[in-house]
């Protein structure tokens, strides 16, 4: 059990890592040369990758605080999409250049949707099995 944890563990990161490169390096080019055309969605752009690198970062270790600044990481994240991709669908003219996280990120095949709930779900997994048949009766 604990080799599929390790994978499903560096599969995670490794994913995260993909995101964290795309979105730091697209929002980058974002701000530096078009920053007038949609600020509010570029500077989510950013957000979106300063939240990817720190989820990538706290979920590559192991530790009991590294955990929860990946939990925290990963609810801001799912929280931001349904937020942006509530509100590019409601205020389509507030977002006139697409972000990470509109249309419930969309433009990435729903993965920014997805990846933070299939985050939290590893960290709880992982965090019952780490603490054993106590944790479900204590």
């Amino acid at each position: 059990m604990a080799e599929r944890s390790a994978g499903g563990a560096r599969l995670l990161v490794v994913v995260y890592a993909i995101f964290a490169i795309a979105a730091t390096a697209r929002s980058a080019v974002q701000l530096f040369t078009r920053f007038d055309e949609a600020p509010v969605a570029y500077l989510l752009s950013a957000l979106a990758a300063v939240v990817y690198i720190i989820a990538t970062i706290a979920l590559s270790r192991a530790d009991r605080t590294s955990r929860r600044v990946a939990t925290a990481a990963l609810v801001f994240e799912l929280s931001g999409v349904i937020v942006v991709g509530t509100a590019s669908l409601v205020f389509p003219d507030a977002f006139p250049r697409a972000t990470v996280w509109s249309t419930y990120g969309s433009g990435y095949l729903f993965i920014p949707l997805a990846l933070p709930i299939i985050g939290l779900w590893w960290l709880r997994r992982t965090s019952t099995a780490a603490a054993g048949p106590r944790a479900h009766g204590a």
